[in-house]
């Protein structure tokens, strides 16, 4: 362990993971590597892995790469496109890509066909004012080698090769713009956490435990942590003393942070968005599209809104869904409790809290109207994607909860953020993960930051180093900067993970 955190004392575990989802699953999987006399103890509410934000069904699935998710891409004042942010995306999921291409090659995960799928992304618009702002971001995302082989199009019958469902019906002559990338693909977050979750609890030192709730959580005098644990089928308590503590639950990781009292968790508030999907259940139209479509969100809504008619392999079946419509909800997880948003608010969050609360009335109107939207509203929105479709073709399905990140602002109070932040103490004893999107798909790079804030001694050992770079070849090297290690990184990966050429059937 880093030597900040040396610690006296009996402890139980070296690390305690609280959540069984994709963060914990990364970061236990990394540590182990890196560290494989680690005594590690993972602790999840519900009875199996990856049930809440990284379920095939809870999960955006798109295997995120900025590819054709437009949020990333905004339009500035002066008309110019900033894609800061897509290329760091797409820099983080080659990073991900690398590692789940080691965990294959050393038989740590089963076949990635299970969990990864090519699929191409594309993009969608129509109206002049967007069809120019579609063009402007091409131009300006191809100036970048992570995005070089993307293609535009402004006609309706190439369009109409690429994705057929969404021209069938619609307006001849609309104006209408799309682009696409061939090297998307398709993630079972679910899968791919369940096989990494069975690859620990065969390592030695491993436990995990499920129907396990934290109740509370302590630093002690001595520097390590006393953690409260109920076992929800016997209700029996115990107290487990561990170094360092990871909060990985999703939704559930705010209340978590308050209790360990540390100062860097402080102002930090919680404002959950709920999600539906339409899903199709008519196998004819779910065999005609073989792709993600992904458009522009309409004013007022929250990133993870961003409607998509998207392809993707879940159970090993093929399935097409449209949304996610927004939602409001007090929950903090699906299976949560209405009462997780009252009980977040403490003395130290409530300014910035309601200070969001009032810079994000738009968004507040927003969720409200989702909510009382009827099944033909829902049909309407989707006819912008798909022009024929019809109400008796599509069920409504429960996507999963997520919570977004309210913190401290100098200026404003609070601010609303839709994306990941790791909250760690100073002392690295510690971190939690708040936010969402693109949360699963950027797990790797995440869970690196947080081993850079934690255990940054043992990372800097050349022992640390050489294993880092075995597991994740570019580790350090910014690939939008370098074309030819961007080429060999994305060959290397698509042969291993079985995407190269391959399309879903």
């Amino acid at each position: 362990m880093t030597k900040k955190k040396k610690t006296v004392g009996k402890t139980d575990a070296d690390v305690i993971l609280i959540g069984a989802g994709i963060m914990s699953a990364t970061l236990g999987v990394l540590l182990k590597q890196l560290e494989p006399n680690l005594s590690i103890e993972i602790y999840e509410r519900l009875d199996i892995a990856a049930a809440e934000s990284s379920d095939a069904w809870n999960n955006a699935g798109t295997g995120h790469s900025a590819f054709c998710e437009l949020n990333y891409t905004p339009e500035k004042k002066d008309g110019s496109i900033e894609i800061k942010k897509a290329v760091q995306i797409a820099e983080h999921f080659e990073v991900s890509k690398q590692f789940w291409s080691y965990l294959v090659s050393k038989g740590l995960v089963s076949d990635p066909c299970n969990f990864i799928r090519n699929i191409p992304h594309m993009s969608f618009v129509w109206g002049k004012k967007n069809v120019e702002y579609l063009k402007k971001r091409y131009d300006a995302l191809t100036q970048c080698d992570l995005f070089s082989d993307m293609q535009y199009t402004e006609d309706a019958e190439l369009v109409k090769s690429w994705a057929p469902l969404i021209m069938d019906g619609r307006k001849k002559g609309e104006k209408i713009a799309a682009t696409k990338m061939d090297l998307g693909t398709d993630v079972n977050f679910g899968t791919l956490t369940r096989d990494m979750f069975n690859h620990l609890k065969e390592e030695s030192n491993v436990n995990l435990y499920f129907n396990h709730e934290i109740r509370d959580l302590k630093k002690n005098k001595d520097g390590n942590w006393i953690v409260k644990v109920k076992d929800l089928e016997s209700g029996d308590k115990r107290k487990r003393v561990a170094k360092f503590v990871f909060i990985g639950a999703g939704g559930g990781s705010l209340p978590l942070l308050e209790k360990s009292d540390i100062p860097e968790g402080k102002g930090f508030g919680g404002f959950p968005v709920s999600g539906q999907w339409l899903k199709c259940t008519n196998e004819e139209i779910i065999k005609k599209h073989h792709a993600k479509v992904y458009g522009k969100a309409a004013v007022g809504a929250p990133p993870m809104s961003v409607p998509h008619l998207d392809t993707r392999m879940i159970n090993g079946k093929q399935a097409l869904l449209f949304g996610p419509y927004a939602g409001f909800s007090t929950k903090f997880l699906k299976n949560g409790s209405f009462l997780d948003l009252p009980k977040s608010i403490k003395f130290n969050n409530i300014r910035p809290m309601i200070s969001a609360g009032l810079h994000n009335l738009d968004l507040t109107k927003y969720l409200i109207e989702q909510v009382r939207q009827s099944p033909e509203d829902r049909l309407e929105a989707l006819k912008e994607y798909l022009p024929t479709a019809e109400l008796k073709d599509w069920e409504l399905e429960y996507a999963g909860q997520r919570v977004q990140v309210i913190k401290k602002d100098e200026k404003k109070g609070g601010i609303l953020e839709f994306g990941t932040e790791v909250v760690s103490a100073a002392d690295g004893s510690i971190a939690a993960l708040l936010g969402a999107s693109p949360g699963a798909s950027t797990a790797v790079s995440i869970m690196l930051d947080l081993l850079n804030r934690c255990f940054a001694d043992d990372l800097a050992t050349d022992e640390w180093q050489a294993k880092i770079k075995e597991m994740i070849p570019t580790y350090g090297k910014p690939l939008a900067q370098d074309p030819e290690l961007c080429r060999e990184t994305r060959t290397r990966t698509s042969r291993v993970l079985k995407i190269e050429n391959t399309v879903v059937a």
